[in-house]
């Protein structure tokens, strides 16, 4: 298993348990149902306690450059020589192996806007951040959501994001890489990239994002396939705080089965604020899902779907 799907598992599996663990996050009561409407945001909304929003501008996508292995390289020493770190190295390289780089293997190093080597420049990554969310947890931890936003019309896949907290004087202290619940991001949605910091975090600390890493694919990527999701319900319990959601996977009729699907439903309050994220998966081709999505600060107010299937 690659860093990045451990990391990512262990984001997953933390956000499906942290309704049930985190004080701000109790079990819903038993009661009702109701299903969920939307609402138009407040010109002044005002956070739900527990809500860290940072009201930074994120910084820009870097420009990422490539450099070629040269003999005797490894790749800490190569994430040191550019200060980079090497798990974010890594993620901009996934398809490398660090134990068997040969010579002249191109490497991409994600980079500020200045290139240390001159060497040529690859095309900034297009995801803009529309917002950044932090929510501290009873232990002093903190979860962090980036949300990006895919407006070309390709689908984007191995996104990564640099998150960096900074406290109340502007000095960086902390520093993790936030990745997406699915490994594509299609045309024209949005989808965060979530990351844990472990204990024990600053109440005053304030978020930070910057884009490390995203593959424009050419459409008819043949290791996806076309999905859609119809027949959703989305039912939000009397307190607000869960809500659960079921649906059906539609492939087009022409096409071969999946081996592999992912729907991630985000659930946000009525200012657009992610306030909850969980990933279902297929078992045995299933195509039919249910389960329910948590809130960690706020009432649910609106949930979207984003699917992945591979062949």
């Amino acid at each position: 298993m690659s860093m990045k799907h451990a990391l990512l598992l262990f984001v997953i599996l933390l956000s499906a348990c942290a309704p049930q663990t985190r004080d701000q996050t109790p079990a819903s009561p038993s009661g009702s149902m109701i299903l969920y409407s939307t609402h138009t945001p407040s010109a002044t909304p005002e956070g739900p306690d527990g809500l860290v929003v940072s009201f930074e501008t994120p910084l820009p996508s870097p420009t990422p450059f490539t450099y070629d292995v040269q003999a005797g390289d490894t790749l800490s020493e190569i994430a040191e020589r550019f200060g980079v770190s090497l798990d974010a190295l890594i993620v901009a390289n996934p398809d490398i192996s660090p134990n068997s780089m040969s010579i002249g293997t191109t490497l991409n190093i994600p980079s500020g806007p200045i290139n240390p080597t001159g060497a040529s420049t690859s095309t900034p990554v297009p995801a803009p951040v529309k917002r950044i969310e932090c929510y501290p947890t009873a232990d002093k931890g903190m979860w962090c959501f980036v949300l990006v936003h895919n407006d070309t019309p390709d689908m984007l896949e191995n996104l990564s994001a640099q998150v960096t907290l900074v406290d109340e004087s502007r000095q960086e202290f902390l520093s993790a890489l936030a990745f997406p619940p699915l490994n594509i991001l299609p045309p024209g949605r949005s989808l965060p990239l979530m990351v844990f910091f472990p204990p024990t975090i600053s109440s005053n600390a304030h978020p930070r994002a910057q884009i490390l890493t995203g593959i424009r694919l050419l459409q008819d990527d043949p290791r996806y396939l076309s999905a859609s999701v119809q027949n959703t319900l989305v039912q939000v319990d009397a307190s607000g705080r869960s809500a659960q959601v079921s649906g059906r996977v539609r492939l087009p009729e022409d096409s071969i089965s999946a081996s592999q699907i992912w729907v991630a439903v985000v659930a946000y309050d009525e200012f657009g604020r992610i306030v909850g994220v969980r990933r279902w998966e297929s078992k045995n081709g299933e195509t039919q899902f249910e389960f329910e999505v948590s809130s960690l600060a706020g009432s649910i107010e609106k949930v979207e779907f984003v699917v992945e299937a591979r062949p």
